[in-house]
This record gives structure tokens, C-alpha cells and sequence, in this order.
């Protein structure tokens, strides 16, 4: 709060001014008026004077630290701003270090000195629209299940305005990706500038010859193609590229330090709204100005851009098969259908796309085998369900038998939709297994089940079947623990078998003889 009230009194402000913009009491102005810098740290450093704005977040602060002790306070303050969002009071950055500066004196939290550090070179101010420098950077995050994963980053920015663009992606970056990296900058700027700044880097530059350099077949094409000049400096030469090294290390220590790793396609989402909130949106150390406000000057001077659509062929990578028909990749086996492997040498092209893998043939049209999620995790074994199905009936076979199982009614037609229109995905594989189990009952036990399924929204051949044998079990078990105690009517064969015979008197017998 001191910075700013001495912002707003350098800027002409009065005291009463002062405390109606940032709602403060006027003695209260008047009293970080007074004070000197270094008077205030004192007075903070009182565990009574702890920022009140910020107190409610302490908690946060000594858990982040805590968690990682070698955050920064511009790291903690983007954290505070992402996770309070709507909540977080509005203060300076300055008090945001002071407070967190407290935390670590308070709770010990001692931040741990780097072992090395690099210096860096300033560049001359540039002309708007001039120049933009590139670079790449990798770095390990954890899951949110606590494994390492390794992350490969694009980090692009505009010398003048210090505008910056970040494309993340979880292999080592090819011409291929760099040039697709490259499309999606140029649209996030609304231009392209006349310069770009790359160092030696084995992703455009296949062979150097004291000074002259021969691209890369991908990235040669690219660069004709596109109204810019590409420039390569020497490597590890901050003097003519340590804007980007900058930026790198920042995306590295602000951004991705002490992030859970929970997929790309989020991370690439978290890493934009990282821009809008704090990498172009805070000043620049150097230029003092904000990185956006600059922009939107420098983008009237940017080289016009025309959006363009990759073609398909463009963002595809090649991969062995294996034996077992699979695909390792990231330690992960995608298992491909039975026949994909022809013998040694055997290959297909995959894509990821929004934590997507798409797997393609290697010849004729590239079509498209299948496709998983992409796991996150390692050592995991992926299948598709229907690499074993049997696929020699078709659709409208299959839905001819499974109707007749069902005793090819309406209502058994109606749960089929049903099926269909929750399950349109496996909608073969519950065809089949209705084929396949609904044998043997009676009519009256199928259509039970089909009203208990449809009742329950059950829509799924399992569950129809465990319900079929469920009534049918019980029905049959009713039936043999029923007694009947009523009294039979008489009948008449009942009347005869009561009749009793006549019988004669012994004695007559023994009279005779």
C-alpha cells in the first residue's frame, strides 16, 4: 500500500485524492507519507502491521513455500492471482514481496541461492515491428501422481514491446513443430516482424560453414515462403539474443515451477492465460512498460498475416511398430490392430493434438487407424475394444440378430435406440453382446428386463442381461417354494377312490369247512 500512495502522490495526487482512489483513511496517507522506504520495512516487519488486505492468504503463501521453497514472490503473486481470481484485493507487487518476504522470515522458510548465475546482456532499443527473437527450453514437471514428466517448450518474443507467445508439447521440437510453433505466434501477434533472431540450433540449421548455414529442408521451405529474415547468431551469445534467454528462464522459474503437470492441451490453455495475467501484463523491469500496452503500437507495424491451415501431412511423426502390433511412446504401448506390424522396418504416423494420439497408415492416404487419449502416466498397456471384435457381420446383420433375440418387438426396437443414441460409440460392441447372451428365456422374462433397463436408464446389453437372469432366477424360485394349502374340491374320481369295498364275515368262511 505505501508504494502505492508515494505512485499516486509522484503522479500529483493530494491526500484526500489519494484516499478516496485506494479507500484508505487520510491519516493513514499521510502517515506512508512520511515514511521512507526503508522506515516502512521496519514498521511492516511487525507481526501487527502484516498487510491486512493480504493476511487472509497466509496460510496459501506458507504452503506454496512450504511446498517449494524456491518460489519467487512475482511467482507467488501470479499463483495468488490465478487461484483468487475474483477475490484478490488489488495491491502493489512490492507489498506482495514484502508479504511474502515476512512468511519466510516468520515461518523460516529461507529461499535456496542458485549455484550458478548467467549474466545477461541488453540489447539496444529496436524499432517497432523490427525484430523478434526465438528460442527453446525444457524442464521436468510432476503429475498430479507425483512422476516426473519432461516438457519441451517454444518461446517466442517482439524485441520492442517484449510481447511474448509460449507453445508447450511433450516431445523434443522437430522443423515440423517449430514451423506449426511458428503459425500459431504469428496469429497470436495479428503480424509478423522483419527479423528473426534464432540461435544455432539443430532444429533449423543442419550443417555451418563459418557463418554460412544450410536449414533445414522443412524449415528452408518455411523461410522462403514467409516475408521475414532469418538471422542466426552465435550460440550462447546473450549480447545479441538475451531477451529470449530471459524469457526462458522466466517461463521456466514463474510459470512452470511448482505446476502439476495434468496434460498438455491444459498446459498450453494454463500457459496463455499466464500471458494475459502476468507475462505481458505486468511492467517490464527494463522498459518499464507493459508488454501489451506496447503491443498494441507494434502490431500496426508488423508485416500482414494471413491465417493458414497446416496441411494434414505437416504435423505427422513416424514410429516403429513392434512385433505385437504396438507403439511405444512417452513409455506407454498404444496397442495398433492385429496386422499393422509387416514384418521389420514396419512403421506408422501419429499426431497429438488435445491430449489426443491419432495414428496413421505410413503409405497411400495416411488414413487414420485409430486414436486413444493421451496417457499421462507410464509403463501403461492401451487398447482399443474392438482390435479382437469379430467384423464379419456388419451393422445391419448384427442389429437383425440382436432384435430377434429380443423377440423382435417395439419396445425392444425403442431400448435399441436408446442404446444407440447414449452408447453411439459401442453401440456395435452392445449389438454383438445381446447377440451373443440373450438366448434361452422366455419372452415374458426379455420384456420384464427391457422395462426394468428402461426404467433405470440402463442402456447397455450387460446390464440388460444381468437383469434377464435376475428375473428369470427369481421367477424359478418362486415357482418351487410355492405350496398350495387349500383344500382340494372333491372330485369325482376323488369320490371313487374313497369308496370302500364290501367284505365278507370270516366266520361264513369257516362254517364251510
Amino acid at each position: 500500500m505505501w508504494y502505492k500512495v508515494k505512485e499516486l502522490s509522484e503522479n500529483g495526487f493530494n491526500k484526500s485524492q489519494i484516499s478516496r482512489e485506494i479507500g484508505i483513511d487520510r491519516r493513514t496517507v499521510k502517515r506512508y507519507l512520511s515514511m521512507g522506504e526503508e522506515d516502512f520495512h521496519d514498521w511492516i516487519r511487525q507481526g501487527k502491521n502484516l498487510p491486512r488486505k493480504l493476511a487472509a492468504y497466509a496460510d496459501f503463501v506458507k504452503d506454496e513455500l512450504n511446498e517449494h521453497a524456491d518460489l519467487s514472490a512475482a511467482q507467488i503473486e501470479d499463483h495468488l492471482k490465478e487461484k483468487y481470481a475474483d477475490d484478490l484485493p488489488e495491491v502493489h507487487s512490492k507489498t506482495v514481496y514484502n508479504f511474502v518476504q515476512m512468511i519466510r522470515e516468520k515461518y523460516n522458510i529461507p529461499k535456496p541461492r542458485s549455484e550458478s548465475q548467467r549474466d545477461f546482456g541488453q540489447l539496444p532499443q529496436t524499432p517497432y515491428g523490427q525484430e523478434a527473437q526465438v528460442d527453446f527450453g525444457e524442464t521436468y514437471m510432476r503429475t498430479v501422481e507425483g512422476n516426473r514428466r519432461k516438457v519441451y517448450f517454444f518461446a517466442i518474443l517482439l524485441s520492442r514491446s517484449r510481447h511474448k507467445f509460449v507453445y508447450f508439447q511433450e516431445r523434443p521440437f522437430t522443423a515440423t513443430d517449430a514451423v506449426y510453433a511458428h503459425f500459431l505466434a504469428f496469429e497470436f501477434f495479428g503480424g509478423i516482424p522483419r527479423k528473426i533472431i534464432y540461435d544455432q540450433d539443430c532444429v533449423f540449421i543442419k550443417d555451418e560453414n563459418l557463418g554460412d548455414y544450410k536449414l533445414t529442408h522443412e524449415f528452408n521451405s518455411f523461410v522462403q515462403n514467409q516475408p521475414f529474415k532469418a538471422v542466426f547468431c552465435r550460440k550462447a551469445d546473450p549480447q545479441s539474443k538475451g531477451k529470449i534467454e530471459n524469457v526462458v528462464g522466466y517461463i521456466k522459474n514463474n510459470f512452470l515451477r511448482g505446476r502439476p503437470f495434468r496434460g498438455i492441451s491444459l498446459l498450453n490453455e494454463e500457459g496463455l492465460a499466464w500471458l494475459a495475467r502476468t507475462a505481458n501484463a505486468k511492467k517490464h523491469t527494463t522498459t518499464h512498460k507493459v508488454p501489451y500496452k506496447e503491443w498494441k503500437i507494434e502490431k500496426q507495424y508488423l508485416l500482414p498475416y494471413k491465417k493458414q491451415q497446416l496441411s494434414h501431412e505437416q504435423t505427422l511423426r513416424s514410429h516403429t511398430v513392434r512385433k505385437n502390433n504396438t507403439v511405444l511412446l512417452h513409455k506407454n504401448s498404444y496397442q495398433l490392430p492385429l496386422g499393422t506390424y509387416k514384418g521389420p522396418g514396419s512403421k506408422v504416423l501419429y499426431s497429438i493434438k488435445e491430449g489426443k494420439v491419432f495414428f496413421y497408415r505410413s503409405s497411400g492416404n495416411n488414413g487414420l487407424i485409430t486414436s486413444y487419449d493421451l496417457c499421462i502416466g507410464e509403463g501403461e498397456y492401451l487398447r482399443n475394444t474392438d482390435f479382437r471384435r469379430d467384423k464379419s457381420k456388419t451393422l445391419p446383420q448384427t442389429y437383425a440378430e440382436a432384435l430377434e433375440r429380443l423377440g423382435n418387438t417395439e419396445k425392444a426396437k425403442f431400448y435399441l435406440e436408446l442404446i444407440k443414441s447414449d452408447k453411439s460409440r459401442y453401440y456395435h460392441d452392445n449389438l454383438r453382446a445381446i447377440a451373443k447372451k440373450i438366448t434361452g428365456f422366455t419372452q415374458q422374462h426379455i420384456d420384464k428386463g427391457l422395462d426394468y433397463c428402461m426404467e433405470c436408464q440402463y442402456y447397455n446389453a450387460n446390464s440388460l442381461y444381468q437383469a434377464i437372469i435376475h428375473i428369470a432366477n427369481q421367477a424359478e424360485k418362486n415357482s418351487k417354494t410355492k405350496v398350495n394349502i387349500e383344500r382340494p374340491q372333491t372330485t369325482k374320481f376323488m369320490e371313487k377312490a374313497t369308496i370302500k369295498a364290501n367284505t365278507s364275515n370270516i366266520n361264513t368262511y369257516e362254517k364251510l369247512f
